[in-house]
């Protein structure tokens, strides 16, 4: 009973977690992973922490770092008027208080944007922040997990994201804190060309399910993670990621249930809304 009811005490002190990245030795020895497998779980701050400020948002992202979050996670689209700008829907509809398509807008439309408000009224005025803003703030910080969202509508982006990266000595790899993933793949194989020192990762959705082996392999010429879905993952998918040469950083857990399940499969990193579910991971009764 004693061990039942510790356990279901960490659980409800993670709950309270505020946001300072609490180690295992809190924990009794056997409850909770050790502080090193803890460590070497990537945490990654879904659109910033977007479960406690709004999403791809400056306030969002620098929680995500006040976390200890190994990456942030943005998206990467391009204005009217050829500026990269973070935000993850192709419209503005559902994150800021304007309307309208993202590559209809120019910068100064986007200036005049309200990002936080629609998240909650603390957040009023906060702003739709630029690709280059992003980096010079967090650069050095922070890994940067880097989704290039549906290039697509926008032709050149890839170079330009190069571009902003070369600029700032930020193209070489350095402790894989850089990375670029897509789901469009042909944008990852143009992006690894351009930045063929820089770690690149392949996005998929529920229908690569039965992804096969020799699709992975194929995967592998030019990625080096797959980052799918987290409802497609089994320990089967984690084993062929991992023979394929590949790591694995599913999307997105929003939940302690989700987190502890991704831990159970082996997975090398995990895509979450709320940071601090990464920490903690109960061991099983055996």
């Amino acid at each position: 009973m004693k061990r039942i009811v510790t356990i279901l005490a960490a659980s409800l002190a993670l709950t309270a977690f505020t946001g300072s990245a609490l180690g295992a030795e809190q924990g009794e020895a056997g409850k909770v992973l050790t502080k090193q497998q803890q460590q070497k779980m990537v945490n990654i701050a879904h659109r910033g922490a977007s479960g406690h400020a709004p999403e791809n948002t400056m306030e969002a992202f620098q929680k995500g770092v006040e976390m200890k979050s190994d990456y942030i996670e943005i998206d990467v689209q391009m204005t009217k008027d050829g500026e990269l700008i973070v935000i993850h829907d192709t419209t503005v509809d559902r994150t800021t208080d304007g309307t309208g398509k993202v590559g209809d807008l120019t910068l100064e439309e986007f200036e005049q944007l309200d990002a936080g408000s629609w998240f909650s009224e603390a957040y009023t005025g906060e702003e739709v922040p630029t690709f280059e803003e992003v980096l010079d703030a967090f650069r050095g910080k922070t890994g940067i997990l880097i989704e290039m969202k549906a290039p697509e509508l926008y032709p050149g982006v890839e170079e330009k994201i190069a571009d902003a990266l070369i600029e700032r000595n930020m193209s070489k790899p350095n402790n894989n804190k850089i990375i670029i993933q897509s789901f469009n793949h042909k944008a990852v194989k143009k992006s690894k060309e351009l930045l063929p020192n820089l770690s690149h990762g392949v996005l998929t959705g529920g229908s690569w399910a039965n992804v096969t082996e020799e699709q992975l392999a194929q995967f592998a010429a030019y990625a080096d993670y797959f980052n799918p879905t987290m409802n497609i993952v089994t320990h089967e998918l984690v084993s062929d990621v991992h023979e394929a040469g590949m790591d694995i950083f599913p999307y997105t857990s929003r939940t302690q249930e989700q987190a502890w399940r991704l831990f159970d499969l082996n997975v090398d990193g995990i895509i979450t809304d709320f940071p601090e579910h990464v920490y903690y991971h109960p061991v099983k009764n055996s």
